[in-house]
């Protein structure tokens, strides 16, 4: 059984910071998909939370991870996940069937926020990428407006 991974922000290949891009890069790309749920901006980050009964989708991109366990390891430790102390967890790392854009559905595991979204701002259209290239070409960009 092939092990998946679903993300929709900052672990995308053009958004992967300096310190966790090495890991990225030995995750194979299995395709563009959606899962059920709304997605949250929080600044320098987003956050999903998947529930199979929205109306709403999330748009990511499924890897596929490599046998080796240590990449699921490093990815936990930069999205705060800690499985001895879930509910201390920035974010949560739920298995989740996701849409593959060809039809299929795959198991992938998922980072789910941990907590309420509270101000953050809901991105309806369910892609982070749109909101990080519109922050970067806004005139707004770095001000408090801009957030």
């Amino acid at each position: 059984m092939s092990n998946y991974l679903f993300v929709y922000g900052t672990l995308l290949p053009d958004h992967a910071p300096a310190e966790i891009a090495n890991a990225v890069k030995r995750l194979r790309v299995v395709g563009r998909g959606r899962a059920r749920g709304r997605l949250y901006d929080f600044g320098d980050y987003p956050g999903a939370i998947v529930a199979p009964s929205a109306t709403s989708s999330i748009n990511g991109l499924v890897y596929q991870i490599p046998g080796n366990t240590n990449v699921l390891r490093e990815l936990d430790t930069y999205e705060g996940y800690d499985e001895r102390h879930p509910e201390q967890s920035l974010f949560l790392r739920k298995r989740r069937l996701i849409t593959l854009d060809d039809g299929r559905r795959v198991l992938s595991w998922v980072y789910e926020y941990n907590g309420d979204p509270g101000n953050a701002v809901y991105l309806p259209r369910g892609t982070y990428s749109a909101r990080r290239q519109q922050r970067r070409t806004s005139p707004l960009a770095g001000s408090a407006a801009g957030r």
